[in-house]
C-alpha cells in the first residue's frame, strides 16, 4: 500500500486531508509522505511539516483499512 492508496481510500473519511490546498499549507508534497505497515494492520504515515523553508514539525496519522479512516494516536508525535 503507498499513499496514493492511503488518499483514494480516505477520499469520503477525509476528503480534505490530501487536498492541493492542505498540502500547500504545510509545505507538503504527497511525495513528502512515507509509509509503514504496522504490526496491527494500519499503516502509519508521516510527512515532515514547514512554513516556507523552515521545518515546523511533522504530520503523523494511522490509517486503518478496516474502516477507511485516519487516525491520530494521543501522546504520539
Amino acid at each position: 500500500m503507498n499513499i496514493y492508496d492511503i488518499k483514494r481510500l480516505t477520499a469520503e473519511t477525509s476528503p480534505y486531508f490530501f487536498s492541493r490546498k492542505t498540502l500547500k499549507f504545510f509545505g507538503q508534497t504527497m511525495k513528502s509522505f512515507k509509509v509503514y505497515k504496522q504490526d496491527d494492520g494500519r499503516y502509519k504515515i508521516t510527512a515532515d511539516t514547514f512554513m516556507g523553508d523552515i521545518p515546523t514539525g511533522k504530520t503523523i496519522k494511522f490509517f486503518n483499512p478496516t474502516n477507511n479512516k485516519l487516525e491520530t494516536i494521543k501522546g504520539d508525535k
